[in-house]
């Protein structure tokens, strides 16, 4: 919202669920068109990051159902976001997750970012798994494709109203769904 407003724009919905789930290349060519200022993506990008960097200080909450899910079951989890790592670590530290996790992984560890399945096949690799064997938690169709490149049974739990998941193998309200677990355990 105040990058939008710094720029005279006001910030919708639709401009947040269009930049869900992308990389950071992808992210900088939305915000130019977005804000409509050819050329300018990396400066915005840098000035959304300190913003977002900040925000995420206030206070993150977990999902719905998030903590209840990790309380639930005993096997190792894992992080594959498209975030930058300083990102991902902040918003994992602020939300008192981060210690729940075996691995983390940002788009930072791997040559080629989700749609493309390279997270995902790192994080099994790095949990001692075959892809194929696990189950991905994902919130946009971005990671929904890069799950699925890789083999893995894909549960779309959208984080933002609007955002479709069709592609998932299961689409569910939220972590609270008792399918999730269900498929999980």
């Amino acid at each position: 919202v105040v990058l939008f407003q710094r720029h005279g724009e006001t910030f919708t919905l639709e401009h947040k669920r269009e930049m869900i789930g992308t990389s950071v290349t992808e992210s900088t060519a939305i915000l130019e068109r977005q804000l409509d200022a050819p050329g300018r993506g990396p400066e915005l990008m840098d000035e959304l990051h300190e913003l977002v960097m900040d925000e995420a200080l206030r206070g993150v909450e977990p999902m719905p159902g998030a903590v209840e899910l990790l309380d639930a079951l005993s096997i190792p989890f894992g992080v594959a976001s498209n975030s930058p790592r300083p990102f991902v670590e902040r918003v994992l530290e602020v939300s008192g997750l981060r210690d729940r996790f075996a691995v983390v992984l940002s788009a930072d560890d791997v040559a080629r970012p989700k749609p493309a399945p390279d997270l995902y096949v790192e994080l099994a690799r790095a949990l001692g798994a075959d892809a194929g064997a696990c189950v991905a938690l994902e919130d946009s169709p971005t990671g929904v494709a890069a799950a699925r490149a890789a083999g893995a049974f894909v549960i779309g739990v959208p984080s933002l109203e609007g955002v479709v998941l069709d592609e998932a193998d299961l689409v569910a309200e939220s972590l609270a769904d008792p399918r999730v677990l269900a498929r999980l355990a």
